[in-house]
């Protein structure tokens, strides 16, 4: 899943980035509100880490402007005030949750996670596709019962197709959200990785769950026999 984290200390932006990459992240970090602005309302994104005080526009205003056009994307706010005018500003402007500094980077991942479950598109709870299915929460993949084991990209791959089964996703679309927007490798990577996917799920059930549409990019729908 793909992460933005607005933070203008460069200090605390590069341990965010690291650590939640190691958590398989794709993540993308702007360093000021305008910024912040910019890539939320062109890219897709399914949490914000949004500090409050940032140069140009602060973060409470960045929330504020992004709720104004309609990008939903759950927000967790970031700040050194812990005065409760502050965090009711913040949830007041659309924010879903509320971290002070500092905070515990395993309170963060978690908070990420609840939020994931809550927004609309995470209601489902367990993933399907046939007789594959994916628990986002405990983080296992099973096909007909019996566990898959899957690389952290594989993963993450698998889900981002899953949570838009039935949609075709272009390799550009997907190098984005599963990777992240500073990825400068050759695009054929994804191909590699669904061909991985192949292997583990596809070539064991004799099904083909994972599909190329010919010049347009990939999707996973319900099974077909291969």
């Amino acid at each position: 899943m793909r992460l933005l984290i607005v933070e203008d200390d460069k200090k605390v932006g590069r341990f965010l980035q690291k650590g939640l990459e190691e958590e398989q992240y794709a993540v993308d970090v702007c360093r000021n509100g305008n910024d912040a602005l910019y890539y939320a309302s062109v890219n897709e994104y399914d949490v914000i880490i949004l500090d409050i005080m940032l140069p140009g526009k602060d973060g409470v205003t960045v929330c504020r402007e992004l709720r104004g056009k309609s990008v939903l994307t759950p927000i967790i706010m970031l700040t050194a005030l812990d005065s409760i005018e502050d965090k009711i500003s913040g949830l007041s402007e659309g924010a879903d949750d509320y971290l002070t500094k500092p905070f515990s980077f395993d309170e963060l991942l978690a908070r990420i996670r609840a939020l994931m479950r809550r927004s609309q598109e995470y209601k489902t709870g367990v993933l399907k596709a046939g007789d594959l299915e994916m628990d986002p929460v405990k983080r296992t993949v099973t096909l007909s019962g019996q566990a898959v084991e899957l690389t952290g990209k594989e993963y993450s791959l698998l889900e981002y197709l899953l949570r838009n089964k039935g949609r075709v996703l272009s390799p550009t679309r997907i190098v984005e959200h599963v990777w992240d927007m500073s990825y400068a490798g050759d695009r054929n990577i994804v191909n590699v990785y669904i061909n991985r996917l192949r292997e583990k799920i596809d070539r064991p059930s004799g099904r083909n769950l994972i599909q190329t549409v010919r010049g347009h990019g990939y999707k996973i729908e319900e099974s077909h026999d291969i």
